[in-house]
Order: C-alpha cells, then sequence, then structure tokens
C-alpha cells in the first residue's frame, strides 16, 4: 500500500512516493516559470502545471514502479489564492494570476464596500494576493473573459478537475478566496455576489482529508496504476506542511522559510485578528482552524539577490560562514512583491540601506537574511498580539537548509528553531498523509505525528539578542520609509 503527495508550488512542482510506513520511497522535482508582464504581475500557465504533474508522476513510476502500481490514493497540496477561469469546456480562458500577484489593490477596497461584513465573514482583510479581488480586476479590464468564465478554480483543483474530471475544492485553499465562510466552513453567498458571481461558479467543497474524485480510468491505465488512485481533498500549500510536520493540536507552531514565509499556529476554533492583517483560514482537517503571518519575499528575496550577482545562493551563503559574529551595517528590507503582514500594502518595495563605499557583498547578503529575519519578527508580533506567545517552532522550506539564516532567526526572533531530517517534502508528505486518511479513514492523530528522528536545535546566542534588538529598530525605520516612498 503506498500513497502519492503532489505540491504544486510557485517555482516548482515537488511529487513523492509513500509506503504505509510513512517513508518515502521515491521523489521528484519538476520546474516551473512564473511571468511578470507589467509591474505587480505575476501568472503561470495552468497547463504547465500539468505538463509538470505528469512527468513527475512518470519520475515516481521509474524510481520505483512497484510502489507506484499499488499507490492508492493521491493528495495534492498547492499554491493558494490563484484565479484559473474555466469555459464551458472547462478549459483555461486565460493564466492563472497568481497569489503573489499586486494588481487588484482598488478592487480590495471595492470588494469590502460592496460587502461591508466582508471581514467578520471571511475572518481577513481583502488583499491584492486573494482571489476574490483578482475577479473585480477582470471584471473591470477583461470583461469579455469575466463574461465567459463558468468556473472558478485554485491550481490544486484544476490540477485535481484535469485529472478526475471532478471540480473539488477543500477547506483550507478555500479560505484564502475570500468567498468562504471560514467559521462555517461554507461559501458565502454574500461575498461571491459581492464579486459579481453566483454559487455554479464555485467547486463542490470536501475536507482535506476527505475523498475528492478518483483518476480517470483511462489516465490510471496510461501512468501504469493498478487501480484507479483515489485523490484526497488536499491542503493549501501551508496547511499540507503543518499536516506533513504534525502541527494538527492547536497551538502548535511552525516557521516556512520557502519562497515566501509564513509563521503558523494551529487553532482550536476560528479565532481572526484580521487588524494585524493576520491570516485566520481553516486547517485541512475537520474542525481545526489556524493563523498566520505572512511575508510575500522570504527566500526568493536571496534567489533575487543571487540572480543579481550572478552568483549562486550556495556560494552567496558559504561566503559568510556558519554563524554571524554581529549584525551586518547594512539593512535591507525584503517587500519585493509587497508585504502582507501586518502591512497589507502591495505597493512596498525593498530595498538596501546604509551603503557606504566600503560596503561589500557579503555585508549585502547578509542584510538580505537579516532583513528576512525582521520581516518575521513583524510578524510574530502580530501573531502574538492575536493570543499566546511563540516560544518555539519547527523549520521547513528551501531556506531553512542554511545553518547561518537559521541561526540568525533564532537569535532575531528570540526563540528555539528545529530542523528536522527530510522535512524538504513537508507540504508534499502532508499531502500524501492525507490521501492516506481519505482511502482508510484512521485517526489523524495517530498518522499526523511529528518527523522522525532527533531535530538539529537553533538556539539564540545572547549577544546578538540583544544587537539584533536594537538593530530591529533601525530596520523598522527603513521599512517604514520603504511604505512611505509610494
Amino acid at each position: 500500500m503506498s500513497f502519492i503527495g503532489i505540491d504544486l508550488g510557485t517555482s516548482s512542482l515537488k511529487a513523492i512516493l509513500v509506503d504505509d510506513r510513512q517513508h518515502v520511497v521515491a521523489a521528484t522535482t519538476r520546474d516551473l516559470t512564473v511571468f511578470r508582464y507589467a509591474p505587480l504581475w505575476s501568472e503561470q500557465e495552468p497547463g504547465d502545471w500539468i505538463a509538470a504533474a505528469l512527468a513527475a508522476l512518470r519520475d515516481l513510476r521509474n524510481s520505483a514502479p512497484s510502489a507506484f502500481r499499488l499507490c492508492r490514493g493521491i493528495g495534492l497540496s498547492g499554491q493558494m489564492h490563484g484565479a484559473v477561469l474555466l469555459d464551458e469546456a472547462d478549459r483555461p480562458l486565460r493564466p492563472c494570476i497568481l497569489w503573489n500577484d499586486g494588481r487588484a489593490s482598488a478592487e480590495c477596497a471595492e470588494l469590502e464596500v460592496a460587502e461591508p461584513a466582508a471581514c467578520a465573514i471571511t475572518g481577513n482583510l481583502a488583499m491584492p494576493g486573494f482571489t476574490a479581488p483578482k475577479l473585480l480586476w477582470l471584471r473591470r479590464h477583461e470583461p469579455d473573459l469575466f463574461r465567459r468564465t463558468r468556473k472558478i478554480l485554485l491550481p490544486k483543483a484544476y490540477l485535481r478537475l484535469v485529472l478526475t474530471g471532478e471540480a473539488i475544492e477543500e477547506m483550507s485553499d478555500a479560505s484564502g478566496t475570500l468567498w468562504l465562510d471560514v467559521g462555517s466552513r461554507d461559501w458565502s453567498d454574500r461575498m461571491i455576489a459581492a464579486t459579481g458571481l453566483e454559487r455554479s461558479q464555485m467547486p463542490a467543497l470536501v475536507e482535506g482529508s476527505e475523498p475528492a474524485g478518483r483518476m480517470r480510468p483511462d489516465l490510471a491505465r496510461e501512468l501504469g496504476f493498478e487501480t484507479p488512485p483515489l485523490f484526497a481533498g488536499g491542503a493549501g500549500d501551508n496547511a499540507a506542511g503543518a499536516v506533513g510536520l504534525g502541527a494538527v493540536a492547536a497551538g502548535a507552531s511552525f516557521l516556512s522559510l520557502g519562497t515566501s514565509g509564513v509563521l503558523w499556529r494551529t487553532t482550536a476554533g476560528f479565532e481572526p485578528r484580521a487588524e494585524k492583517a493576520v491570516h485566520a483560514f481553516c486547517h485541512a482537517l475537520p474542525g481545526r482552524w489556524h493563523q498566520m503571518s505572512v511575508h510575500l519575499s522570504a527566500a526568493a528575496s536571496l534567489n533575487w539577490w543571487a540572480t543579481v550577482t550572478g552568483n549562486s545562493e550556495a556560494e552567496l551563503l558559504a561566503a559568510l560562514g556558519e554563524t554571524a559574529q554581529a549584525p551586518s551595517p547594512v539593512l535591507f528590507t525584503p517587500y519585493l512583491s509587497g508585504e502582507r503582514t501586518p502591512q497589507n500594502d502591495p505597493q512596498m518595495r525593498g530595498g538596501f540601506a546604509r551603503l557606504g563605499f566600503e560596503t561589500g557583498r557579503n555585508a549585502m547578503t547578509q542584510a538580505v537574511l537579516e532583513g528576512v529575519a525582521f520581516a518575521f519578527r513583524d510578524g510574530k508580533a502580530a501573531l502574538e498580539s492575536a493570543g499566546a506567545p511563540i516560544t518555539e517552532a519547527v523549520v521547513i522550506g528551501g531556506g531553512a537548509r542554511s545553518d547561518l539564516w537559521l541561526s540568525t532567526l533564532a537569535s532575531v526572533l528570540d526563540m528555539p528553531l528545529h530542523r528536522y531530517p527530510q522535512t524538504e517534502t513537508g507540504a508534499a508528505f502532508g499531502a500524501a498523509r492525507l490521501a492516506r486518511l481519505a482511502c482508510t479513514g484512521e485517526d489523524p492523530i495517530e498518522i499526523c505525528t511529528q518527523p522522525g528522528g532527533s531535530p538539529e536545535t537553533f538556539l539564540p546566542q545572547r549577544d546578538l539578542v540583544a544587537a539584533y534588538m536594537e538593530r530591529y529598530d533601525d530596520w523598522r525605520s527603513a521599512a517604514e520609509f520603504s511604505r512611505a516612498l509610494h
């Protein structure tokens, strides 16, 4: 018995094959491309996701043919908020507008005027990255496509549609559309109407651990499955990461240092704190919710800096060593795509400050790492204003491979961070767990445990904690300047 988890990310699609002992048998990654046709825009071609998913499934088949053939279920994890517009034949009408697209600022205010109870219904401020404001933008700027739209799907739901023929979404991803009544875990007819749409244009809703379609028999035969695998509802990328890490009980926290940055806390109930731009969404498991601070450019900031300098990320990090001796003399604000928590401002832009003729590449690289860490500190403060202090967290995401970055984060946040072996597949692993739950009906608490093995813990360095506390005040001034510039 085996299960597959597919994580449809922004920069890549990851897929893993997991056996019944929850051991990863095979894994693969397929790169994806983001298109930025205009300032604030961020789009992808849905067809690229399908090609990547099918190629990834064939990779798994070639790596572990016996386990692949006997796969019982598939779970999907995905980048959130994207708007896939489909016509009456379920064909995409245009490229998908992604989560980090910032063009719909004016439409956020328009949405909150059209439905004054929007924040109370959804538990969240209207933000340009969410799905509903994108549809208002499309209604204004691409009215013909808006009129031809018969269904709106999130990225992983479109992948499910192609693989199963079913238009189904689950609660955690639906929470980021601004069409969901998050407390009631159902579509809100009022929010849907506020964007000029109807409930019939929404997919069906299930919980992330529930069955949600079965692979088309013809495709299952072509790929080499013994029987068509059952699909689970799945999860948005962060909720899938939480399932993979075992962050399913109230109070559990983790930090994701991926393309974007997230600080997560699981909650027993729906606990919105929109005034701090904290996200309050459904968890992927029934009867659970969560809060998040979200930062649009985390590891993406280092990737950008590597591109600018012409060096690889590994080369930039190797030049700094494994621990910092003191804060960089340079400041960096990581608002390359605007920011969510706590500013909710897509127009903000990043930058370096305190540059001099003596400034070198290493000081600027260190400033990039610290700038992202300071943004997380902003997010931690916002989350703690909404509840109890966060005293430690597990870390996942590509940036978590860097010892230097994690030691910096531990000192800036003044709390221990734990890195488990083999957590790079966190979201895909969580998706595979959800596939298992959908197939077996087992107790999530029994399956969604913490990662195996002993974690490596990064502790705050007391001298650096004090130094970063002082530097944070300077960084906040730079952040406010970034916001004031537009």
